[in-house]
């Protein structure tokens, strides 16, 4: 089984490769539901991370539908990954009916190439996720993470079972929303090939003059001990 970090700084990523996960997905912002990292911490993480990276693309916080120039900037985004050579992209487009806008995902997912395409969170707000799942198999998408449409990836585990029996070997099914050294024996006992976290920690707090929202860390220690659950080391 392969363990996802969601790394949300350079911090995070240098963390998470010290610790010996598997791969990266680089984001910002956390604590809005992540949105695509800034062009400096691309261009940083390119150049002293080793181990793979799979790109957030995601203009902004809020639902999945996208203005034209919304999605216009989501395609640079994109672009600026390939050139720095990237592993993968993370992404994906709603209607705003929660259904998945098919056209505007098959064009990311086509500029994306040859980097690998997971079908982000988005996932999770769809009404028929397996008339969803059946789509995205259409479309090519070589992962989706998803909680299994509940908060928590632990308590969308019936679906999540359902969706990956359904998926075979057409792609990968990557559970993720926390899952923690706790209950990650149980994602592995039923079979998942991947699983993601961010296995953060707080470490400090915002300006009073803003928001108190912590501050938040990927932690090599927490990393290590999912690793060891999952790894039987």
């Amino acid at each position: 089984m392969k363990l996802e970090i969601c790394a949300n700084s350079y911090q995070s990523a240098i963390n998470a490769q010290k610790a010996r996960a598997d791969r990266i997905e680089l984001c910002s912002e956390l604590s809005v539901g992540v949105i695509t990292p800034s062009y400096g911490l691309l261009k940083i993480v390119s150049e002293h991370i080793t181990i793979p990276v799979n790109v957030l693309i995601r203009t902004r916080s809020g639902d999945f539908c996208y203005t034209d120039v919304e999605f216009e900037q989501m395609k640079k985004d994109i672009n600026i990954c390939k050139e720095f050579d990237f592993n993968g992209i993370v992404s994906g487009v709603l209607f705003a009916d929660a259904t998945i806008d098919i056209e505007r995902t098959k064009e990311l997912i086509a500029l994306s190439k040859p980097l690998s395409f997971t079908f982000h969170r988005a996932f999770d707000c769809v009404e028929n996720p397996k008339k969803a799942l059946a789509q995205l198999i259409t479309l090519g998408v070589d992962r989706i993470l998803t909680s299994g449409l509940q908060e928590k990836a632990e308590n969308g585990i019936k679906l999540l079972r359902e969706l990956q029996e359904i998926a075979k070997d057409n792609l990968i099914i990557l559970a993720g929303s926390g899952i923690n050294a706790t209950n990650a024996q149980l994602f592995k006992k039923v079979g998942f090939k991947e699983i993601h976290s961010s296995a953060s920690k707080a470490i400090a707090n915002s300006s009073v003059f803003f928001d108190k929202t912590s501050q938040t860390v990927s932690d090599i220690e927490t990393i290590q001990e999912i690793l060891k659950v999952i790894k039987n080391e």
